[in-house]
């Protein structure tokens, strides 16, 4: 299903390959969702003529929706309860206490994927060979994860296969480049 932009198979494979490990992709379960909503907290301080938090919100969830109706809807509904939770918490610590609350929990959270990497995986973040792709993706990601390991969910049958075969390749490609180097 090519379709540039809006190839799920694509972005699921690119952002797969980096987290094959269980206990990093649990690692990542755990805690995208948190810098999502923490960045949004801090964003709230931002001049309300922009409205960046709810703009953030609303251009992940459109693209969330776009790549895949069912799940991008429910990845759409969190990133607004975020915006929500976000948009009700900042206020209440202000501005002085929000960026330390944010600066200690982007610091935990961002500290322990990267161990996630470089423990468990083996393997340099994917945000290290595309930033913009794996910030985008990573909440998408873990929720598509979450919905696929308990729920067996595909967005469309054989999605998953396709997607397992494509991180395979990648995975042996990357291991093959990296006893090059070494050898």
């Amino acid at each position: 299903m090519g379709r540039g932009l809006l190839d799920l198979e694509k972005h699921f494979a690119f952002y797969g390959a980096y987290h094959s490990n269980p206990v990093n992709v649990l690692i990542h379960m755990l805690f995208v969702w948190p810098i999502f909503f923490t960045t949004l907290i801090l964003l709230d301080f931002t001049p309300p003529l922009l409205h960046l938090p709810f703009l953030v919100s609303l251009v992940y969830a459109l693209f969330y929706v776009s790549l895949d109706g069912k799940a991008g809807s429910l990845a759409a509904l969190l990133c607004l309860l975020c915006w929500i939770g976000g948009h009700f918490l900042a206020p209440r610590l202000g501005f002085s206490l929000a960026w330390k609350v944010v600066l200690a929990a982007q610091l935990f959270c961002w500290t322990v994927m990267f161990i996630g990497h470089g423990v468990f995986e083996k393997r340099a973040p994917a945000l290290l060979d595309n930033l913009s792709q794996a910030l985008i993706m990573a909440p998408f990601f873990v929720l598509l994860e979450v919905l696929q390991s308990f729920a067996g969910y595909e967005p469309y049958p054989g999605f998953h296969a396709s997607v397992s075969s494509k991180i395979e390749k990648d995975r042996k490609q990357w291991q093959a480049g990296k006893q090059k180097k070494s050898s």
